[in-house]
């Protein structure tokens, strides 16, 4: 049996930065769940974002150090993965994220949106 093409990853605003920022651990663990989704697998630990965001958007969770780091991602689109943020999370009570990353990720989720219909646009089916 073939396994499906991989699909592009596109890096929304800084993500590829903050994914780089990452600690190694961390980042190979987002970069291999990123991978399967690329691969059009749904990666370990993956779940709807929620939080007020479209449910297109997924959530990575990893703990490291004493630290919790998020990926904000979309599968949304049968062409491609976005990443639209990679953080540490710094609340220190409770479990929800600051409404200043979520205001980011719903803005890079339009960026990513918009990113999408000019890149791939619609064919005409003959």
């Amino acid at each position: 049996m073939d396994r499906p093409a991989r699909k592009p990853l596109h890096f929304i605003g800084s993500s590829q930065k903050a994914l780089r920022a990452l600690p190694d651990d961390v980042a190979d663990v987002f970069g291999m769940a990123l991978l399967d989704a690329q691969y059009g697998d749904t990666p370990q630990g993956s779940r709807i974002y929620g939080e007020g965001l479209p449910r297109e958007i997924m959530k990575l969770s990893e703990n490291f150090a004493g630290d919790t780091y998020r990926a904000a991602y979309s599968v949304a689109f049968p062409e491609c993965v976005y990443l639209l943020d990679v953080f540490m999370k710094k609340s220190k009570s409770g479990v929800a994220t600051p409404r200043e990353v979520l205001n980011r990720i719903s803005t890079r989720w339009r960026a990513a949106q918009g990113h999408h219909a000019s890149k791939y646009p619609k064919q005409e089916k003959q």
